[in-house]
């Protein structure tokens, strides 16, 4: 049977026609109007009804940021889109208007992940964390192969771990959250700080940003990193133990044999991964006297959570 899988983003709005293997068999896309859930609503019924055109669908799964409730039917939270306490299942379904057809909502990071176990990385493993290294920091988590969605579906939230006790705030509105030291924001936020104390030893930073500071972006430290730069190779080497460091403290409540890293980061490899492994291992506890997890790359990229969704609707 075939599945079409959703994922709401900020900016797109992007879908496809997945068969049982994961494979995606065709694509749409539309844009995002954050403010208007309405039309949203309509965006999504649309991309269903162009992929399905001459084809058996049975399931219709949408990959949304934000909490879910736990039936997989009301977004209950949208920091970007808005949503709140929103019937996203049912309002698509109307416009549809086909009773026979499954519709579920899921969590953008556990749609993610779920697709990385499934199809991914993560095949042969049953207990996974995944991050979802971007603007923030989201996570999903299966445990002995099942997809933990927790008892009102908000579960895996695991960039609101507090990690530095009074640091940073969070848009959470709480203070020292993981994301703020493990993600995207954290590593731009810090190479511009750095460009702008320390100009000369920013010199490649500050070139690829047009001599402003504010400029620097994610892509760009990672692209000085690989030319050899030693602020850029410090700076995702940062990253990196934060990442690691976090996933330990995760590690010492759910013991996961695989940590997923995804998101844009990703394209650092070792520059990354290889500081987020010394952590780790330097955090965990009982070192020495138990399996250790490894880190490993997402393999699925932005299609993740299309076939995650999609996936997940079958079941």
């Amino acid at each position: 049977m075939y599945a079409i899988g959703v994922d709401i983003g900020g900016t797109k709005i992007a879908a496809g026609l997945v068969d049982e293997d994961g494979t995606i068999l065709a694509k749409a896309k539309r844009s995002t109007v954050a403010g208007d859930a309405a039309e949203i609503d309509r965006a999504v019924a649309d991309l269903f009804v162009e992929l399905s055109q001459g084809r058996e669908v049975g399931a219709l799964g949408v990959a949304a940021a934000g909490f879910i409730s736990s039936d997989r039917a009301t977004a209950l939270f949208g920091a970007n889109i808005a949503w709140r306490d929103y019937p996203l299942r049912d309002r698509i379904g109307a416009l549809i208007g086909r009773p026979d057809l499954r519709i579920v909502v899921e969590n953008d990071a556990n749609a993610a992940g779920w697709a990385e176990f499934r199809f991914g990385v993560g095949r042969d493993v049953d207990d996974m964390l995944l991050l979802t290294v971007g603007t923030g920091l989201g996570g999903a988590l299966v445990v002995g192969g099942r997809l933990v969605r927790g008892a009102w579906g908000v579960a895996a939230e695991v960039g609101h771990l507090r990690v530095v006790p009074d640091g940073h705030l969070c848009g959470c509105g709480l203070r020292g959250c993981w994301e703020q030291y493990a993600s995207g924001s954290a590593l731009v936020r810090e190479a511009r700080l750095a460009a702008a104390a320390r100009p000369g030893r920013a010199r490649r930073l500050l070139e690829l940003a047009g001599g402003d500071a504010e400029a620097v972006a994610g892509p760009s430290v990672t692209l000085a990193a690989q030319e050899g730069d030693p602020l850029a190779i410090e700076l995702l080497a940062e990253l990196g133990r934060w990442i690691g460091a976090g996933s330990a403290s995760v590690a010492a409540l759910l013991d996961p044999a695989l940590v997923v890293v995804g998101g844009g980061v990703g394209a650092a490899g070792d520059l990354l991964l290889a500081p987020a492994q010394e952590a780790y291992l330097a955090h965990l506890s009982g070192r020495g006297f138990r399996p250790e997890a490894h880190i490993a790359l997402a393999a699925l990229g932005n299609e993740a959570g299309i076939v995650g969704a999609a996936d997940l609707a079958r079941l």
